[in-house]
């Protein structure tokens, strides 16, 4: 019965239905071989035309070099890779190793291999741990990170794997797009991304563009609006809808906000409506240690998918002046986008991807629609014995939290150690202050102290350990229990409130019970908790026993019902955001074909010299050939670089008030597209006839072309970043709600 199930999904192509029985059988012919392997003195350089041997020589090569010998499922979970697929590997499965296989496996085809992981930590650890292994298999690697110098980056990318984080790789990318010299090239092209924690690369950070901005300008100062919405009072000078999105003045706020502005009529003065919704926003939605923490001076954003510090991440320039306007902060750089590029943008490059991750199945059907990925659940090599207790939920957070600190007391009594998942930093530390006010140790773990992650996940599983945990919860590092733990039962989870995402919740849980290890865990949920408050606002809750513990089935069914209200409302800002990218993303690969003859061959000196053959030939007297061609490559690359950072400019408007044609019947993404190809046809015509005028205008002798002086100068620095995605839709959205809403109130 249960094969004629896994027909039916693999008919039906559900996620997690690939077919294991090829690579099972070529793992078991490599069991076979592997007495005859382990004999040889020196290992040959495998080869992947005999699958069965590739694995037996690369599990001897592991053993050797690492002390580790490939369990079968993870050479299963190697060839799923090698195929193409997104392997499901469960918590402490060996993930790492299989992917190093994979990765050399794809090295040993002749392929250039980028390994992209979470963060530069993971990204250098890997690299180094596994480097025996590789040396071994004769595959050269090398790891990129925030702090590598252009050589040393360049130096990384010329080995035959590399690896780094999804961010820096991106930037690697933009900033290769902007090179005037090919030999200021770091990056060369790739052939195959293996993806670690795959998920939460190609979904979590999906939405979030990067970028390489320039020309840096003071940030614009609103300390003015943030000092005005500190003194309106919410309920009476504005309102929060009822899931949390969006703030909006009252008719009492807009004439206080009017007054205090000297007069001004708001909706006559839409850059002065949008500041103030702005100082709003930040002043009202943001929660510092929620959505971010200031340290060091500066704000930085909360990667809420991971708990982690959103490292070099921000909002859109007027909201993250706005939060930095409310902390009192001098405002950070702002300047003109030159380029960007999604995550989603960035993967697709490769024309060969895969990746593994201990959540994919919840996320398959995304990994087909956007990467044409499927998932290949692999086996674990124990079987879980973790107990997943059902949630206790509670009517009200007091009783929550009241019964959750007398369950931790409870666990550590027995000498248990216990993990507790927090959604937020403020929960984290309001958590741990409460243990300890109850006597109890506890360290914890958040965006504020990331740097120490791996040390502390490391001591988790220790007998009588307390670890208080966002998100982050070490994941890439395996929670080892101490000794005697696996006799009382092993690590102890504990989830304070549902995720947005079960896919999350998993990750928590899937911290105990790694290979084959005992452990529990439980989740306590509130009634009140944002996720239903902000999901399931319509629906009436049941009511609580005495003890504050909600038993009917009905409130876990609320709460199921929020969490997939959630994830479809993810879903689709992630499928609305590639909409109006796919075509930009588009335009700029066909954009960067041109540059790339410019750039690399005679194009602007056939486009110049055919537009303007007289010039052409009386400078070529006056400067020779190779100065000329230099001074006609310079000419039409800046004009390629400008036109583009206009034409991303032109779009970021259009986008911000292409809602406003639904008014009018429209459909906003069809005219998006429609008013996108018009805009890019006169892009490319524009660069023709600036480069040509810029051409006619220069003074090019035999010493060269003087960009500054022909206007041509180009950015005295640039910075990268990621931005955020905005809460909130966009300012004319904004505006928009905020008008239609006081002509409700005042018709």
């Amino acid at each position: 019965m249960a094969s004629l199930s896994r027909m039916i999904k693999r008919f039906l192509e559900r996620p997690g239905s690939v077919d294991l029985t090829p690579f099972e059988k070529v793992v078991a012919e490599a069991g076979r071989r592997e007495e005859r392997v382990k004999a040889m003195d020196e290992l040959p350089v495998p080869s992947l035309d005999d699958p069965a041997e590739f694995c037996a020589i690369v599990r001897e090569a592991a053993r050797r070099t690492l002390g580790l010998r490939p369990y079968d499922v993870q050479l299963v979970g190697t060839l799923a890779l090698l195929a193409g697929h997104v392997a499901e590997m469960a918590t402490g499965e060996g993930k790492t190793l299989s992917g190093a296989l994979a990765a050399a496996g794809h090295a040993l085809r002749g392929k250039r291999v980028h390994v992209i992981s979470v963060n530069d930590y993971l990204a250098r650890r890997d690299a180094e741990w596994m480097g025996p292994l590789y040396a071994a298999l004769g595959v050269s690697v090398g790891w990129i990170g925030q702090t590598s110098t252009r050589e040393e980056r360049r130096e990384a990318y010329a080995k035959d794997v590399t690896y780094g984080s999804v961010s820096e790789i991106g930037f690697d990318v933009l900033r290769d797009r902007l090179v005037t010299d090919p030999a200021d090239v770091v990056m060369p092209e790739p052939h195959v991304a293996v993806i670690d924690e795959a998920d939460s690369v190609l979904v979590d950070e999906a939405r979030v563009p990067l970028v390489l901005a320039g020309a840096a300008d003071p940030g614009d100062e609103v300390l003015e609006a943030a000092a005005l919405v500190r003194r309106l009072v919410r309920g009476y000078h504005y309102e929060i809808d009822e899931q949390g999105r969006n703030v909006y003045l009252t008719p009492q706020g807009t004439d206080a906000v009017e007054r205090a502005l000297g007069g001004v009529n708001l909706y006559e003065a839409p850059e002065k409506l949008t500041e103030i919704n702005l100082a709003l926003h930040a002043h009202a939605l943001l929660t510092r240690d929620v959505d971010y923490i200031v340290r060091d001076g500066r704000v930085q954003l909360i990667n809420a998918s991971r708990g982690r510090i959103a490292l070099l991440q921000r909002w859109p320039d007027g909201l993250q002046a706005a939060v930095e306007a409310k902390e009192a902060l001098p405002p950070s750089e702002t300047g003109e986008i030159l380029d960007s590029i999604t995550i989603q943008g960035l993967i697709t490059r490769y024309p060969e991807k895969c990746g593994m991750t201990g959540t994919a199945v919840a996320v398959g059907e995304q990994l087909r629609e956007f990467y044409d990925l499927k998932v290949a659940v692999i086996p674990p090599n124990r079987p879980c014995v973790r107990v997943d207790e059902p949630d206790m939920l509670f009517a009200t957070v007091t009783d929550r939290d009241a019964a959750l600190v007398e369950k931790i007391i409870e666990v550590h009594a027995t000498g248990r150690p216990i993990l507790i998942g927090t959604l937020d930093v403020a929960e984290s530390e309001r958590l741990a202050l409460t243990l300890r006010g109850r006597g109890l140790d506890c360290v914890v773990l958040n965006a504020k102290n990331d740097a120490e992650e791996a040390s502390i996940i490391a001591k988790a599983g220790e007998r009588g350990m307390i670890t208080v945990s966002t998100q982050m919860a070490g994941r890439g590092t395996d929670i080892r229990l101490g000794e005697g733990v696996a006799e009382l039962g092993g690590l102890y989870v504990i989830g304070v409130g549902r995720h947005s995402s079960s896919r999350l919740d998993d990750q928590l849980r899937g911290r105990a019970g790694r290979q084959g290890d005992p452990g529990t865990s439980v989740f306590y949920v509130s009634l009140e908790d944002d996720l239903i408050t902000r999901y399931a606002p319509d629906e009436r809750p049941p009511a609580a026993d005495r003890d504050g513990v909600v038993r009917d089935r009905r409130g876990g069914q609320i709460v199921g019902h929020a969490q997939r209200v959630a994830e479809g409302a993810n879903l689709e800002i992630h499928r609305n955001t590639w909409r109006y990218t796919r075509l930009l993303e588009k335009q700029r690969a066909q954009l960067l074909e041109h540059r790339h003859r410019v750039l690399h061959g005679d194009a602007a000196a056939d486009m110049l010299s055919q537009a303007r053959p007289e010039r052409w030939a009386e400078l070529l007297e006056k400067a020779g050939a190779d100065v000329l061609g230099e001074a006609a490559r310079q000419i039409v690359l800046f004009h390629i670089d400008r036109c583009w950072t206009d034409h991303l400019a032109f779009l970021t408007d259009l986008r911000e008030g292409i809602h406003l044609r639904a008014l009018g019947r429209m459909n906003p993404l069809d005219e998006f597209h429609r008013e996108s190809v018009t805009a890019y046809r006169d892009l490319l015509q524009r660069i023709e006839t600036e480069a040509v005028a810029a051409f006619d205008e220069a003074d090019i002798t035999a010493d060269g072309l003087d960009l500054e002086a022909a206007g041509l100068k180009r950015p005295t620095a640039t910075w990268t970043y990621m931005v955020q995605d905005n809460p909130f839709g966009s300012d004319w959205d904004r505006a928009l709600k905020s008008l239609a809403r006081k002509l409700r109130r005042t018709g």
